[in-house]
């Protein structure tokens, strides 16, 4: 969908000058040893719950420092990112390439279009509208809105716009889009981050903004 929206607009731009820009009594000794056995009860099961918290958490602390943002390079079509290791990659029709952990992703996709320069298409604002536009055609999206949009300079000079909206749709639950695009030699480079949103916790938020600003 998000190509779609991009293809439109280099078409658009074709036949229109764009727009720049988370104690009781002791009576008997067996009621106490009664009481005091309960209480170690209690407490020896309160020790296994929270052994249990704890060992829950270590493993998912663990799994997230071993969850490292490894290079990949597309020698052919010429960009590169980062991507979690976590994630493999999947064969998908359409997509360059494309990277899957259960139901979130990271995949670029590589198109030509008649425009030389990324501002061609319109400015970072007015795209990010365009494809919330795009999202709420769809049957099954509930709602779509505008999370924050970003430009920079790439390595080489490129001009690089950085995206991010939510979508809540009755596929998939609410679901949170990270992209990144940047036009040379006349194709356009789409990166695409759909992430589960009740997913998203700070250290790995942290981590797609380095996948992210890695797309060059």
């Amino acid at each position: 969908m998000a190509l779609q929206v991009w293809n439109c607009l280099a078409l658009s731009h074709q036949n229109q000058t764009p727009n720049p820009n988370p104690n009781p009594n002791t009576r008997l000794c067996l009621t106490q040893r009664v009481r005091l056995s309960k209480r170690s009860l209690n407490l020896s099961g309160v020790a296994l719950v929270c052994n249990g918290v704890l060992t829950n958490w270590s493993r998912s602390a663990e799994e997230e420092r071993d969850d490292v943002l490894e290079r990949y390079t597309d020698s052919k079509e010429g960009f590169t990112l980062l991507v979690p290791s976590s994630y493999s990659k999947v064969e998908k029709a359409g997509a360059t390439v494309l990277f899957e952990q259960g139901s979130n992703n990271v995949g670029v996709v590589v198109s030509p279009v008649r425009v030389a320069r990324l501002s061609e298409f319109g400015s970072p604002e007015f795209v990010v509208g365009k494809l919330i536009e795009a999202e709420k055609r769809k049957e099954s999206t509930k709602d779509a809105w505008v999370v924050g949009v970003a430009e920079r300079t790439g390595q080489r000079g490129a001009q690089v716009y950085e995206l991010e909206y939510k979508v809540d749709s009755t596929r998939g639950g609410m679901k949170r889009i990270f992209s990144a695009a940047f036009v040379a030699s006349n194709k356009l480079y789409l990166l695409n981050i759909a992430l589960s949103d009740n997913s998203l916790h700070s250290q790995t938020r942290t981590m797609l903004e380095q996948v992210l600003h890695s797309f060059d």
